[in-house]
């Protein structure tokens, strides 16, 4: 799914966390990357600890997204 909500600028980037393991570490990191501005739609999963991010790359960028990770406590690998 892509949605062009926002303009031509989204973009889908997969970020992989480590230390995720519960509903709550879900909803940690789903949470803080919504609250960025520009970012659309958040999917995570825990077994690969893959985050799907959908944004706007004019008003977020990658660095924005790993801070917001790590500042819920986990690492973001890439």
């Amino acid at each position: 799914m892509h949605s062009i909500k926002g303009g031509e600028n989204m973009a889908e980037r997969t970020l992989e966390v480590k230390g995720m393991s519960c509903g709550h570490c879900k909803m940690a990191v789903s949470g803080a990357l919504k609250n960025l501005e520009g970012v659309s739609d958040v999917s995570v999963d825990l077994k690969t600890g893959k985050v799907d991010v959908n944004y706007d790359d004019s008003k977020v960028n990658f660095d924005q997204m790993k801070e917001a990770v790590e500042d819920q406590g986990y690492d973001v690998v890439k």
